[in-house]
């Protein structure tokens, strides 16, 4: 029996009151759920490495901090439902300095990148529709596919090519009736791989013949190495009305607690529905979008340092990770994730073994099982996602952990 028909199976025989479908179907992060676990190893004395999530210790920018601590508000009243004014022309202002060119009314600031992807996905498809990412993708599009009663449709990327973008020929053969959308992470969460303006010449083509909307989440555009550049799908001639740029401040100031996000496209029908939903939830935060504005100050200086010290340690993750026997990880070159195959048959296991059982030295590591990144069943089963967010010093610590927890781990279930 399909999900559906079951629920409704139980909702007439039971007399007890039931959750909504859509709070049945919508899937746990795999990035979070390994927490209870990981917390326990910490209540029992482990020092746990935290490689699981995307949260940088990089400081946030002295201006943002002083933006806060110099507030002298007397009320802390609503903004603008689109966002103050001040910020997204200063926004503005940002990315043409960055060469893509937007004004303040091509932008809704939003509670994070998240709720701007959301508001992007409800203006432009109906429930039913579908829409088209290469996967492994950000888990949690899963969830806003959910949210607005979409079919996601993966499109499978390898790690034997770095996660490069599938062929054009296998993304066209999954477009249907019913599909709306593309959607991308260019650098990507959780690979790291950044699509070349090529690649991204080459969707903009299958946009245009078949009429699609292209969603770019572009938060991580600072993070780029070895000489790498990133070109914005706002820059793609020809499909400016199909283009939704998804944008945040969480990573690039290492503000991930402020939940400052935006939504941005040259389209206005579908800025101005994006607006009625926005007016929905009345506006994104006061003090948080204080800080954003005063963050676009921060000097260059800030971000080559940054970029700087994310080389260092994605050279010192993803060297580790392939000096230990059986494992592969390509060298990613942006955003600060990585993924790994492992030489074990579930990934997820490992990873709840190294918290429930593991201990080297009274350390031991979380990771994030990468299947929960495919919409695939069965893909990924023996990769991780791996966060290169720590100090270095952690970083090998962490390493050696995995290399002696894999030796261990494999003897045993072998």
């Amino acid at each position: 029996m399909t999900k559906k028909i079951v629920y409704f199976w139980i909702q007439i025989t039971t007399a007890m009151p039931l959750l909504s479908l859509k709070a049945i179907e919508m899937p746990a992060s795999p990035i979070r759920k390994l927490v209870p676990y990981a917390e326990a190893a910490k209540k029992s004395g482990k020092t746990v490495y935290h490689l699981n999530i995307g949260q940088p210790d990089i400081d946030t920018p002295q201006t943002a901090l002083d933006a806060i601590h110099n507030l002298d508000h007397r009320v802390l009243e609503y903004s603008h439902s689109a966002g103050f004014e001040s910020y997204r022309i200063a926004l503005a202002k940002n990315y043409q300095v960055e060469g893509i060119n937007v004004n303040a009314e091509d932008i809704i600031v939003t509670t994070g990148g998240s709720e701007a992807l959301i508001f992007g996905l409800m203006s432009t498809c109906n429930p039913g529709d579908e829409v088209i990412i290469p996967e492994p993708f950000y888990a949690n599009y899963n969830g806003f596919a959910v949210m607005a009663g979409l079919k996601v449709v993966p499109v499978t990327a390898h790690i034997e090519n770095g996660f490069a973008l599938p062929p054009i020929d296998a993304i066209e053969k999954k477009i249907t009736q019913k599909t709306k959308a593309i959607i991308i992470c260019n650098p990507g969460n959780p690979t790291g791989y950044l699509y070349t303006q090529e690649e991204l010449e080459q969707l903009k083509e299958i946009v245009q013949k078949h009429d699609l909307y292209l969603f770019a989440d572009e938060v991580y555009r600072e993070f780029c190495y070895d000489g790498a550049k990133p070109f914005s799908t706002m820059n793609l001639q020809g499909i400016e009305q199909n283009v939704v740029m998804i944008d945040s401040v969480s990573k690039r100031y290492s503000m991930c607690g402020a939940r400052i996000g935006a939504l941005i496209s040259k389209n206005k029908d579908l800025m101005q529905a994006a607006l009625k939903f926005g007016q929905a939830r009345l506006s994104p935060p006061t003090v948080e979008q204080i800080a954003a504005e005063a963050a676009l100050q921060t000097p260059k200086r800030y971000f080559d340092e940054v970029v700087a010290e994310y080389v260092l340690r994605r050279n010192i993750m993803v060297e580790g990770l392939n000096n230990i026997p059986g494992v592969f990880c390509p060298k990613p070159n942006g955003a600060f994730y990585c993924v790994a195959k492992l030489p074990v048959e579930n990934a997820a296991h490992f990873c709840q073994w190294l918290l429930e059982e593991f201990s080297f030295e009274n350390q031991t590591v979380m990771m994030a099982p990468a299947d929960g990144f495919y919409a695939t069943q069965g893909a990924g089963l023996n990769e991780v996602r791996i966060a290169y967010v720590l100090k270095k010093e952690h970083l090998k610590a962490a390493i050696k952990c995995i290399a002696v927890a894999l030796e261990e781990y494999i003897g045993t279930t072998n």
